[in-house]
Parts: C-alpha cells; structure tokens; sequence
C-alpha cells in the first residue's frame, strides 16, 4: 500500500492535481490522496518561496523609506556626559602636548649637554702645550732687528713654525707675546696680550737706568729722568701686572750668580759702568722688590734667543698648569690610590677607611680587620661596647672570639690582638708603646 502511495506522489503533479480537482467524477478514495499530495506540494512551494524571500531581502538593499528591520534604538547623551566627554579628551591632548614637549626639551638637554662636552673636550685639548703653541705669536718690535745678531732669533722662530710679528710697542726695543683666545659665539679668535716683557738693552742703556734708580729722592720720589726709565714707569703704572725682566747684552759681558739667584757683573764689567758693586746690587734689589723686575745679563743674541724660547714654552704651559692647580685638591686623583680610600659626599667609603684605621696597627691583617668591621662597622659602636662592658678583662677581650676566614682556614682574633685594639682605642697616654 505504501508501495503505491509512493508511486502515486511522483507520478501526480501539480497539473494533475488541478484537473483532478476540476473533474467531476472522480474516486473518493482517489480524491483523499489528491488531495493529500496537493497539500504536501503546497507546503513544498510555500518553504521554497519563503526561503526565496528572506534570501531576496537579505541580498536587497534598504528601503529609501525607512520601512524594514528597525535598529535598536541608540541611548540619548546628556549634556553633562558630552562636556565630560569633551574635558576629558580635552586632558588627553593635553597630556599628550606635555609628554611631547618633556621630550623634546629631554632631547635638547642631551643636545646641549653633549655640545658642552665636546666644548669642554675641545678646550681641554686646546690647553696643552703643544696646541698653545700655536696659539702664541711672538711681538718683536723692529728696533731689535737693526742690531747685529738679531737674525738668530729670526732664524730659530721660524725653524720651530712659531708665529711671530714685527710691530711697533710701548717699549723700545721689547719683546711680547699674544695669545689667541676662540670666541663662543661667532667663532672668532680675540687676541690677548700677555704679561710677560723682555726688554733688550745694552749696557749704555742699562747704565742710564741705573744712574735715574740712583736719583731717587730719600723720600722715595721718583724722577722719571732718563730715556728708557721714563717710559718703563710709565708701562708699569699702566699695567701693574705686567712682569718685565731686562736682558743686558754686551760684546765680552762676565756674570756670575750669587747665592740668592741674582745675576751680578764681575769686575771688568763694573770697571765698564764705572759704578760700585755695591751701588749695583742696591739697583738691582730695588727693580726686584719695588718694581717687580729682574735683570739678567746675557752674552750675545744666541743667549737671547734661548731666553726667548724658554720663555715662549713657559707661556705655553701655564694654561694647563692653572688648570690642574685650580683643582680643590691637585694631588687626589679619581679612584683608589695607595694611602688611602676616597670617601664620597654620601658616606660610601668610610667603612673602608674604618678598615684601613685598624690595619695601621702592626700585624692586622685585611681579614682580621674585615672581621672587626663587619661586627662593629663604625668606629662609636666599638666604643660604646667596651663601656657597656664592666670589667676591664672584659673589655680587653671583647675581639677575641670574633672569627677570622683566610685562605680557606677559619680562626680567632685572640686575646693578645683584642687588647691591643682596646688600648689604641681607649688609651689616653699618646706615648703608650701597644705592643
């Protein structure tokens, strides 16, 4: 029966089933199962054309109309939340704007403290000798080179490649240097006149400076009376740091030095001024004490040129030598040295120095001492050990039970030890032998 029944339901269509249904006549057992197949078909169709549907408007676009699957409805702000909203967005930016700009002015910093650096690195290098050589330009004033011999100096200038100039001066006959200092700003170069001045004289005009020295007034007034005295005055009244050393030539000169370092003449050289050596030496104490000036007497212009050159190294040198005594203390270097440990502003260092205190005393060793420090590490809470102690056997051998570790063996202070660190810490007779 089912057989049949299956047969019947592909073999009627759709058509059939519409003729079946017009058609008088008809079975009735034949209708039930028309209509029984119709219905099953109109439920078919009716599935496909509601899948049909929701697939056509799942693909079609929205209405213009607004007609469709209504969206759910969106909260309404109020107007505090907005202005919340908005101050804090308003904080982030800020927040941000400040963030940027502490890196930027982080990163300007580092710019600047690098560009200080390499300032200060620069400058360092330029101080040294060797780089302020080249720095220095020697002054000669052209009435030098009219003498003989004078080329020497010249000569040995120039084979050093140093720089010098011919330029007229306020002395006749002198010599001066210049110092080229860089500028910061615009990255020039200032030139800067240093305080030292030779003064070449010959023994006539040594001779005059003496006898205007020995016109002096016994009220200390000063005449000014001679032609190389007058102007010296006047560049030492000018500038009363300028140092001024006078190099007396002479064709056949003999000196000789005394015991205080003062360059006397010998006698045919007196006998040639015609003055006492008495009066000489008063001449020459009083351009030392009053004036600052020193008189040195050289034989000929290869003894100048020396004078010159070592003169012209000094300046070179005294940049640095400033520099390293500008220092609060020169003689301490960075780090570790051998008398003792550097202590920094912090304090780190002094339980070092406690431990170098007790290995001053004969036969403590590093361990012992490490021992002592690691128990007691300040200098006060060993004292205030041994008075919290009764007895004086038992403060002699507080340290004695302390253990010592040294090369791999493990020990004890003793008593003998103990008792020499209490009597260097407690004793009040500095001539107290400890030992």
């Amino acid at each position: 029966m089912s057989v049949l029944r299956r047969a019947k339901t592909w073999e009627i269509s759709e058509s059939e089933d519409s003729d079946a249904e017009t058609k008088p006549g008809l079975n009735p057992e034949d209708g039930s199962q028309t209509a029984a197949v119709s219905t099953d078909s109109r439920e078919q169709s009716s599935d496909s054309s509601s899948a049909t549907k929701r697939e056509s408007s799942a693909l079609a676009p929205p209405r213009p109309g607004g007609s469709g699957t209504p969206s759910p409805a969106r909260k309404r702000r109020s107007k505090e939340e907005i202005e919340a909203d908005r101050r804090k967005a308003k904080e982030r930016k800020e927040a941000r704007e400040r963030q940027r700009a502490a890196r930027a002015q982080e990163k300007e910093e580092r710019r600047q403290e690098q560009q200080r650096r390499r300032e200060a690195a620069q400058n360092l290098k330029s101080l040294r000798p060797e780089n302020c050589l080249k720095s220095l330009t020697v002054c000669i004033h052209p009435a030098l080179l009219q003498k003989d011999g004078s080329d020497i100096l010249l000569d040995t200038l120039a084979s050093f490649d140093w720089k010098f100039s011919i330029e007229s001066q306020q002395l006749v006959g002198s010599v001066t240097w210049t110092r080229d200092l860089p500028q910061q700003g615009d990255g020039g170069t200032l030139s800067v006149e240093e305080e030292q001045v030779l003064l070449v004289l010959s023994l006539a005009d040594f001779m005059d400076i003496v006898i205007s020295v020995k016109r002096i007034d016994s009220d200390g007034v000063e005449t000014g009376v001679g032609s190389f005295w007058s102007p010296l005055l006047e560049c030492l009244n000018r500038d009363v740091k300028k140092v001024v050393t006078l190099l007396v030539t002479d064709s056949e000169p003999d000196y000789r030095l005394n015991t205080c370092g003062v360059h006397l003449l010998d006698e045919p050289l007196q006998s040639k001024l015609g003055m006492d050596h008495l009066d000489i030496e008063e001449v020459l104490v009083y351009l030392q004490l009053y004036k600052n000036m020193s008189v040195v007497f050289l034989d000929g212009w290869g003894e100048i040129t020396d004078h010159v050159c070592a003169v012209t190294k000094a300046l070179s040198k005294r940049p640095f030598k400033l520099l390293t005594e500008g220092a609060e203390l020169p003689f301490c270097v960075d780090g570790s040295w051998a008398s003792g440990v550097r202590v920094e502003k912090d304090g780190s260092g002094l339980i070092q120095v406690w431990g170098k205190q007790i290995q001053q005393l004969n036969r403590v060793s590093p361990a012992v001492a490490s021992a002592v420090t690691a128990s007691y590490p300040s200098p006060q809470l060993l004292l205030q050990a041994y008075k919290s102690l009764g007895s004086e056997e038992e403060r002699k051998g507080l340290l004695a039970g302390l253990s010592v570790k040294s090369g791999g063996k493990e020990r004890r202070i003793g008593p003998e030890m103990s008792a020499r660190v209490y009597r260097c810490f407690t004793a009040h007779n500095p001539q107290l032998v400890l030992d």
